[in-house]
């Protein structure tokens, strides 16, 4: 007798699922909060946001929306950006894992409109980096 494959719940998480809650731990990093402080601006347990932040667990709606509050975010910044060449629904592969912080940072850095701003937060990175990150 063959085993049918075991249905998932609407609890358990999906890739997309997963790349939400990657982008909430970077989001709660970024900003220096520790989980059990999320937890607590949430009003859930600090394993429940482990579990949001690993795709283990899905995230409702409302669920979603406290927690972008809770970041200073919009909800929608946690979705992956759709790809036109891909379908959106019952696509198998998974969405890229969230960049690093220094990609998150050039992603940003290139949204930036105002060429002075530009400037500043450059200076401002070669100052944190310190005398071995400067350029001569």
């Amino acid at each position: 007798m063959s085993r049918q494959p075991r249905r998932q719940t609407s609890r358990e998480g999906t890739p997309v699922d997963s790349w939400v809650g990657g982008r909430i731990a970077s989001r709660r990093q970024a900003l220096g909060l520790s989980q059990t402080t999320l937890a607590e601006r949430v009003g859930v347990s600090f394993q429940q946001i482990q579990k949001y932040e690993t795709g283990i667990n899905r995230i409702s709606a409302s669920r979603l929306h406290q927690i972008a509050l809770a970041l200073g975010a919009e909800p929608g910044s946690f979705f992956p950006t759709p790809d036109p060449s891909r379908p959106l629904i019952g696509s198998s592969t998974p969405p890229r894992r969230p960049p690093s912080p220094g990609g998150r940072l050039a992603e940003a850095f290139s949204h930036i409109p105002d060429p002075k701003a530009r400037r500043a937060l450059v200076v401002l990175a070669e100052c944190l980096a310190g005398p071995s990150g400067a350029h001569p």
